[in-house]
C-alpha cells in the first residue's frame, strides 16, 4: 500500500513535469498589426515614456518646448529647468534615482537584495530604451503626452548628499508653460519601506486632467531563469482573491477593470503593484528582452503595466520590493497572499516562520533546512512508524492473501461467488489483526507537510542568494555540480530496497524502480534548497526504517493455508475426492 502511495506521488510529479514542459511556453511579444499587438499597444500609446524623448545622459542643454500641433503656436515654458539632471535619494531600504525629464523614476535598487553581480537588485528595466520609465503619464492627447514626458521639470525637496535618510523623503517636480499646461508630480518615500506614494496634478487652464500612470516593464529580476522558477505575470487582487495573468492570457485580455485592492506585476521573488487603487483600469503588456550578444540564454519575458485611476489628483501608493511574507503582511494581510504558497499555504506559513526562527540561531539557511527537516520528521515519526508496522503485517500474510486470490482468479468480476473472496480476505485480516488501510493512511497524513515544505523552499525569498557550503552559493538556484540531486536519487534507491513490498505486482515494481531515476533528472534543475531537503528527508526515512526493523524484528511470513472448502474438494489417489474415498 505504501508503494502505491509513492507511485501516486511519482505520477503526480510526472504530470506536473509534463505540464510545465509541454504547455508552459514563453509567449513572444505581440507584433504590431496583429490583434494582440493592437491590444498591447494601448499600454504604450504614442506619447509614452521615451517616445521621441531625449535619453538621460545625452546632455540636453535647454528646456524642451511643447511640440506644436499642425498650425498651432509653440508653447514656451514658464516654470522649467534649463538642463537635464538626475535626482538621487536613498532610504534605509532603497536607492532611487529620478530624472527631471518627465519627472520619472530611472532606477529603484533594493539595498538588502543583491543581483548576480552582488550589486543591489534593480527593479527598473533599463535594457529596452523604447519602453517607458515608471511614472510616465499618458493622456488621450498625444501632444499633451509628449509635453508631460519630455519637459524638464524643476525639482524641490530632494535632500542634499548621498547618505541614507532615516526620515521620510518628499520630492516635488513642477512644470508650467504659456499654453496653460501645469504639471506637478510629487513623490513621498518612507524611510524603512518599499512603498512610494505618487501624486500627479495636471491641469490645462482651469480644467483638471486625469492621466494614466505607466510603470513600464516591472520586476526585472536577473536571477536564474529556470523553468521551475515563476516568471513575471500580471496580478490583481479583487473580490477577496488573487487573479494572475500569464503572458499568453495578457495577449487575449490586456485590460482589466475593477475595484482592486492591489494590481501590478510579480515574479517568483519580487513585486511591483499599486496599493488600494480602488476602482480603476489596469492594462498589461508582455515584453520580450532578447539575450545580449552571443549569449545562449533564453529571452527574458517581462510584463509592463499601467494604471488609470478614476479620481484626478488622488495619491496612489506603489509597492516595489521583495515578496517577503512578513514585509507584505506588515503592509496588508491580503498583500501577503501574493506569495503563491499553493494549496497548503496554511501549513507553509508556520513552516516559514519556523525556518526563519532556526536560521536566527544557525545563521545558514542550508543547515536550517537540514535541522527543520529533522524536527518535522521527528514529529511525524509515530505516523511513519505505524505505517511501516502495518506494512510489515501485510507482508507477513501475503502468501495467504495470494492463495485466496488464486482460488478465485478464474471467476469473472460479476460472478456472485467472487464475493466469497472478499469475505475470506476480510476474515483473514480480522484474524491477523491487520487493517489494509492502516499502511497508507498514516503516510498520506504526512504528504501535506512534504508538499508544503517543497512549496516553501520554491518560493521563499529568504533562500535567494543564500549560500550553503562549498560549491552551493545560492540555495534558490540549481546545484551547478548536480551533487545533491544525484545523492538524492541514490538515497531513494536505498530507501526503496528497505521498504516492505506488500501486494505489489511486477508492473508496479518496475515503475517503482524507475521513480528514483525520474526524480534524479527532475531535481537536476530544481533549486538546491529543494534537492537538499529531499535528500535529508530520504536519509531520515532510511534511518527510521532501520530502527523500525530493529524494533519489530524480521517478518514472520506464514505459509498459505487451505480453506475448508478447498480441503473438502482436495483430490486423493486415483483422482477420487475425499468423499469418494470414504464411500469406498
Amino acid at each position: 500500500m505504501e508503494r502505491r502511495v509513492l507511485l501516486a506521488i511519482f505520477l503526480a510529479f510526472l504530470v506536473l513535469y509534463v505540464w510545465q514542459a509541454v504547455f508552459v511556453k514563453p509567449v513572444p511579444k505581440p507584433l504590431p498589426g496583429t490583434k494582440a499587438g493592437n491590444a498591447a499597444a494601448t499600454t504604450t500609446a504614442a506619447g509614452d515614456a521615451r517616445s521621441g524623448a531625449q535619453q538621460p545622459g545625452e546632455g540636453a542643454s535647454s528646456a524642451v518646448t511643447r511640440q506644436p500641433t499642425p498650425g498651432g503656436p509653440v508653447a514656451a515654458p514658464l516654470v522649467a529647468d534649463t538642463s537635464e539632471r538626475d535626482v538621487r535619494v536613498e532610504t534605509e531600504y532603497v536607492v532611487a534615482v529620478f530624472t527631471n525629464r518627465g519627472a520619472r523614476l530611472k532606477s529603484w535598487r533594493l539595498k538588502r537584495y543583491l543581483d548576480q553581480r552582488r550589486q543591489p537588485q534593480e527593479l527598473v528595466e533599463s535594457q529596452i530604451g523604447s519602453q517607458p520609465l515608471p511614472f510616465t503619464l499618458r493622456m488621450t492627447n498625444e501632444a499633451m503626452t509628449a509635453t508631460l514626458n519630455d519637459a524638464l521639470y524643476t525639482v524641490a525637496g530632494a535632500p542634499a548628499g548621498t547618505a541614507a535618510s532615516s526620515s521620510p523623503i518628499d520630492v516635488r517636480f513642477e512644470y508650467r508653460d504659456d499654453a496653460g499646461v501645469h504639471a506637478v508630480k510629487e513623490f513621498h518615500l518612507d524611510s524603512a519601506s518599499y512603498v512610494i506614494t505618487f501624486r500627479a496634478t495636471i491641469t490645462e487652464g482651469d480644467r483638471p486632467l486625469t492621466p494614466a500612470i505607466v510603470w513600464g516593464p516591472a520586476v526585472g529580476d536577473t536571477g536564474e531563469q529556470s523553468r521551475y522558477v515563476k516568471k513575471a505575470e500580471g496580478i490583481v487582487f479583487e473580490n477577496g482573491k488573487v487573479v494572475r495573468a500569464a503572458p499568453k492570457d495578457i495577449a487575449q485580455q490586456p485590460v482589466h477593470d475593477g475595484d482592486f485592492r492591489y494590481a501590478g506585476v510579480d515574479d517568483n521573488y519580487f513585486m511591483t503593484v499599486a496599493l488600494e487603487p480602488g476602482s480603476s483600469k489596469v492594462v498589461f503588456q508582455p515584453v520580450t528582452i532578447p539575450p545580449p550578444g552571443d549569449s545562449k540564454e533564453p529571452p527574458r519575458e517581462l510584463v509592463a503595466f499601467s494604471l488609470e485611476p478614476q479620481l484626478a489628483g488622488a495619491p496612489v501608493k506603489f509597492f516595489a520590493g521583495p515578496k517577503d511574507f512578513d514585509v507584505l503582511a506588515a503592509i496588508d494581510r491580503d498583500l501577503s497572499r501574493a506569495v503563491d504558497f499553493g494549496m497548503f499555504a496554511v501549513i507553509v506559513v508556520p513552516l516559514l516562520r519556523s525556518l526563519k526562527w532556526v536560521n536566527g540561531y544557525v545563521g545558514n539557511y542550508g543547515w536550517s533546512i537540514i535541522i527543520l527537516t529533522f524536527i518535522i520528521n521527528a514529529i511525524l515519526f509515530p505516523l511513519r512508524h505505524k505505517s511501516v508496522v502495518s506494512m510489515r503485517k501485510m507482508q507477513e500474510i501475503q502468501p495467504e492473501v495470494k492463495a485466496i486470490q488464486e482460488r478465485y482468479s478464474k471467476l469473472k468480476a460479476t460472478d456472485p461467488a467472487k464475493q466469497k473472496m472478499n469475505q475470506e480476505m476480510m476474515a483473514l485480516y480480522k484474524e491477523r489483526g491487520v487493517n489494509p488501510a492502516s499502511g497508507c493512511v498514516p503516510m498520506l497524513m504526512t504528504m501535506p507537510f512534504i508538499f508544503a515544505f517543497y512549496a516553501l523552499l520554491s518560493t521563499a525569498i529568504e533562500l535567494r542568494g543564500a549560500p550553503f557550503i562549498g560549491w552551493i552559493h545560492d540555495l534558490s538556484a540549481h546545484d551547478s555540480y548536480f551533487v545533491t540531486p544525484i545523492l538524492m536519487g541514490l538515497s531513494q534507491i536505498w530507501q526503496q530496497r528497505l521498504t516492505p513490498a506488500a501486494g505489489v505486482d511486477p508492473v508496479q515494481q518496475k515503475m517503482m524502480m524507475l521513480m528514483p531515476v525520474f526524480f534524479t533528472f527532475l531535481f537536476l534543475w530544481y533549486p538546491a534548497g529543494v534537492a537538499l531537503y529531499w535528500l535529508v528527508n530520504n536519509i531520515w526515512a532510511i534511518g527510521q526504517q532501520y530502527l523500525t526493523n530493529y524494533l519489530i524484528g524480521p517478518p514472520d511470513v506464514r505459509a498459505a493455508r487451505s480453506s475448508a472448502g478447498e480441503r473438502r474438494m482436495k483430490r486423493v489417489g486415483g483422482g477420487k475426492t475425499d468423499a469418494a474415498a470414504r464411500d469406498d
